[in-house]
């Protein structure tokens, strides 16, 4: 059974399936950046699913994680991806 694009309804083409073409992939892609897709999630009505004290603050800026304590340290804050990325391109 030939599948069609959701996009433009057009049959999918295998490199790009579900989608016919890059650009109805890349279409597709920027409604979910754009937040015209959305998948719909229970509310709840309790409160006490979150931790947070009364005045909303959970305490997460008080003991901020440590630079040091991230394997890719040093070297700046983006230190191990820049050099990862470096060696990529044989910078």
């Amino acid at each position: 059974m030939p599948v069609s694009c959701p996009v433009c309804g057009k049959p999918a083409e295998a490199a790009y399936r579900p989608f016919c073409s890059r650009r109805c992939a890349d279409v597709d892609l920027g409604r979910w950046f754009n937040e015209d897709y959305r998948i719909p999630a229970a509310e709840s009505d309790d409160e006490t699913d979150t931790e947070a004290g009364e005045d909303g603050d959970d305490g997460a800026a008080e003991n901020p994680p440590s630079a040091a304590a991230h394997p890719d340290a040093g070297g700046g804050a983006a230190g191990g991806l820049a050099r990862g990325l470096a060696g990529t391109l044989n910078l």
